[in-house]
């Protein structure tokens, strides 16, 4: 199943955190990653896959990111079906070998149309409802780490 995938999304809030944001007195916004999933990005672009995160916020720590990680980001998208779509059709990528990586509402109408609907175990019901693998990692804890670790090993 995993051989097809020539793009890997992601969903930011939710997915690379823990959907928790720390605010402070100026307004400041700060969320914590998890660096296993800053490997395992790595080794994705290292074996030659393509990523993307989208993101329905637009917030610099999003950009900041994946600036980090070296991989696009788009952001602030309200449809981010039509938004994939783009995407795919700019990149020569088809939507049946698209991996999605998410996690909420938001993600359920994009979800339905890759290939392949990952969540992480804290996903709302209609999430897991549609996806192909429900990790056992909550987001925020190594989502992508996990499921790099289960790409490498089926």
């Amino acid at each position: 199943m995993f051989q097809l995938i020539q793009l890997f999304v992601y969903d930011f809030d939710g997915v690379l955190t823990d959907n928790t944001a720390y605010v402070d007195e100026n307004g400041k916004e700060t969320v914590r990653v998890h660096r296993g999933d800053g490997m395992a990005i790595s080794l994705l672009k290292k074996a030659g896959y393509k990523q993307l995160i989208l993101s329905t916020e637009r917030n610099p720590v999003v950009t900041k990111r994946a600036e980090k990680l070296g991989i696009p980001v788009i952001q602030g998208s309200t449809n981010k079906k039509e938004v994939l779509e783009q995407y795919c059709n700019d990149h020569n990528v088809p939507l049946d070998n698209v991996l999605y990586v998410g996690n909420d509402i938001n993600d359920f109408e994009v979800m339905q149309c890759v290939g392949i609907r990952v969540c992480p175990s804290d996903a709302v019901a209609c999430i897991k409802e549609i996806s192909d693998h429900v990790l056992n990692t909550k987001g925020g804890n190594g989502v992508i780490r996990e499921l790099y670790d289960k790409i490498i090993t089926e």
